[in-house]
């Protein structure tokens, strides 16, 4: 079990901390419900921005004193955005843990969003925009998201667009995060060697002051879906392909186990059915994995493989051959009991990961109120049967419900 301990405070902000004490190094961040599913038709890439600036200046600290804070003692400051959500964290040796706490709360609370920064940081991103638009294989996760959700902000890039990004100033940044920011819908979470009551002065310092930020904040929910098939020529010298639809969403019964047939599937083992049938058997791929990613009213599921252009029809056979075989035959008893010790393994692993574990909690709490242990999602685990797994595979893994999205080498 997940042994960690948690407090909330008048304001709504949750504190978490995992005590380790095999370890001399803190993981600790702040994790925002708010991501960029959140943002306004006229916002499209803004959260992402927000979290790039909000390195840029605090109402205490400039750009290079928020950069050296945590870097002259060793340690590492970084943030990412999702879709749904925002997360500025911090790694280092817990003797500097008060350090990174106080830092994280400047530039999580404080941020001033300058003018003077935003038009250095705008580049920046249109630059990043630049690198992923020259890697297939990434560009095309965020294109399928588009085919799949269409116009809902769950289909928007997190980067937004040129034109949207061109034109944000600091007021947009400010009115996003008062739109958004609700210290019951944010928590702090850590991993280290420090004993709770340490973590707690400390929380109690930084994070019992911050003003309540309560009320509710709609989230838009997901159209109908209706499947698509998209095939785009591109100066490119290999085919990539996405394949997939939408899935069960966090709090369904059925999320783990549908996490059980992705990784027989598709999943990080070297022994994925698509990989033994479409790499090891016939050697058309370098890449081919299934991945599940559920969120709070929906979940999104897709295959990906690139291969020579001359065989993306090969190729795409096959792995609707591997869909069939789920569709129409259940596991044998030894495939289940396989299926069901390997992903347990994988989960008890990831455990290990300070890192992880401490993005776990936040998460986990954020998404369902709690911190599932791992004796209770191996419970799960073993009470998923063939049957279960068929079904979700009929209804989940058929050619009718699965879009398509191809990017081919143009012609020459």
């Amino acid at each position: 079990m997940i042994d960690y301990d948690i407090h909330e405070y008048p304001n709504g902000i949750r504190l978490l901390h995992k005590q380790v004490l095999h370890t001399k190094i803190a993981h600790c961040g702040f994790l925002l419900d708010v991501g960029s599913r959140d943002e306004g038709p006229h916002q499209q890439g803004l959260a992402h921005f927000w979290e790039h600036m909000a390195f840029k200046g605090t109402h205490k600290r400039k750009s290079f004193h928020i950069l050296n804070r945590l870097e002259t003692v060793g340690g590492e400051l970084n943030a990412y955005t999702t879709k749904e959500k925002i997360c500025f964290y911090a790694t280092l040796l817990s003797t500097h843990f008060e350090r990174a706490f106080e830092l994280l709360t400047d530039l999580t609370f404080n941020s001033t969003f300058p003018g003077r920064e935003l038009e250095k940081e705008r580049g920046v991103i249109l630059e990043e925009m630049s690198m992923y638009q020259d890697a297939p294989e990434d560009a095309i996760i965020d294109d399928f998201d588009t085919v799949v959700f269409g116009e809902h902000p769950l289909g928007v890039n997190i980067l937004g667009t040129r034109e949207s990004v061109s034109g944000f100033s600091s007021d947009d940044f400010h009115a996003f995060y008062h739109e958004n920011v609700r210290t019951d819908r944010l928590v702090f979470s850590s991993v280290s060697n420090l004993p709770f009551k340490e973590v707690k002065r400390l929380a109690d310092k930084f994070l019992a002051p911050l003003p309540a930020r309560l009320g509710p904040r709609a989230r838009r929910g997901v159209g109908p879906y209706a499947r698509k098939t998209q095939l785009e020529s591109r100066p490119i010298s290999q085919a990539h392909c996405l394949v997939g639809g939408p899935a069960y969403p966090l709090a369904d019964a059925r999320r783990i186990p549908f996490f059980m047939l992705n990784n027989i599937l598709g999943g990080p083992g070297m022994n994925s059915r698509l990989n033994l049938a479409v790499r090891e058997k016939y050697g058309l791929v370098y890449t081919i994995d299934s991945t599940y990613s559920p969120y709070t009213d929906t979940g999104l599921f897709g295959i990906y493989f690139g291969t020579e252009g001359k065989q993306v029809k090969r190729t795409l056979g096959l792995v609707q051959k591997e869909l069939k075989l789920l569709r129409d035959k259940a596991l044998t008893t030894t495939q289940l009991h396989v299926a069901k010790n390997q992903l347990m393994g994988q989960l008890a692993m990831s455990e290990e990961s300070n890192s992880g574990l401490m993005q776990l909690l936040g998460k986990s709490t954020l998404d369902l109120g709690r911190v599932e242990p791992l004796s209770e999602i191996f419970g799960q685990i073993e009470h998923v049967t063939a049957a279960l797994l068929r079904d979700m595979a009929n209804e989940l893994l058929t050619e009718e419900h699965l879009s398509v999205l191809q990017y081919l080498p143009e012609e020459k």
